[in-house]
């Protein structure tokens, strides 16, 4: 058995006695983040810098990486994505990377659990592709993967650690699946007319049925006014009935000032501005 196999096993082994005994110097994490229909969630254990120099020290240029301490950090996607335009099927991955001075390669490895990066084999990568690093101007002292800028179908995972940051630009393409749920759920007893309405003006989608919609909201029982006229009035703004947008709009600023709401008078309040403007 070779060196490396033979020191995986033993750190392994030791790490999971020693454990129970005594906190681990790199704690470990997990992080779950909704993203369009579904989750992303990475395990993953944090070094600190400890007054070492880093990358291309510590961690050498061109050399895989764990993305970690102790065991390799741990990807999964519970639908499929694409990360930098690359599709990426739901599942569990391992998540690797190669550092360099001007490019990292980020790799996932259909291996995904494994101590380290000991045996870790390009023969077992399901994608890699390439980014650019960027200098930090303040050090980050424990290694960090974190979402940022997260919308519907779009978002970014970000790796910051010692001076350097990456980005990895995150999608996902729902519109199919929510259309069919949405065209399905409208043939059943309990109609989605809130969540379809939405996620019609959300997604400029066909005004006309979305006002169909809209008219049936002040009908569901417990919704109130003041919310069903928001949204009636956002759907006509947008359908470009400006004067009914705005007499809507002011109905709903009534039933928000009766049911002292200060949000949905200014909700409302914004669609007269813009329907004004």
């Amino acid at each position: 058995m070779k060196l490396r196999h033979l020191l995986a096993i033993a750190l392994s082994i030791s790490t999971a006695a020693d454990a129970q005994i005594t906190p681990q110097p790199s704690s470990s994490q997990t992080v779950t983040q909704g993203f369009g229909l579904g989750t992303i969630t990475l395990n993953y254990s944090r070094p600190n810098v400890k007054n070492r120099r880093i990358f291309g020290y510590v961690e050498p240029y061109n050399k895989v990486w764990r993305t970690g301490a102790n065991s390799a950090t741990v990807i999964t996607f519970s639908d499929d994505v694409t990360l930098e335009g690359n599709k990426v099927a739901a599942g569990e991955y391992g998540l690797f990377t190669i550092p360099g001075q001007d490019q990292w390669t980020i790799i996932l490895s259909k291996k995904a659990k494994q101590w380290g990066a000991y045996t870790y084999n390009q023969a077992d990568d399901y994608l890699r592709f390439n980014v650019k690093p960027v200098k930090l101007q303040q050090p980050v002292e424990t290694f960090d993967l974190q979402f940022e800028n997260m919308y519907p179908t779009t978002g970014e995972l970000h790796l910051l650690w010692e001076n350097t940051s990456l980005t990895i630009h995150l999608a996902c393409d729902i519109d199919a699946k929510v259309m069919a749920r949405i065209d399905s759920a409208m043939k059943t007893d309990k109609k989605p007319y809130y969540a379809a309405v939405i996620y019609y003006w959300n997604n400029n989608k066909d005004m006309k049925q979305a006002l169909e919609w809209a008219d049936q909201l002040e009908k569901i029982p417990g919704m109130p006014p003041m919310v069903a006229k928001l949204w009636k009035a956002r759907v006509l703004l947008k359908k470009g009935d400006k004067t009914a947008a705005i007499t809507t709009a002011k109905e709903g600023v009534k039933a928000a000032t009766d049911a002292k709401s200060d949000e949905y008078i200014r909700l409302n309040t914004e669609v007269i501005a813009d329907a004004g403007k």
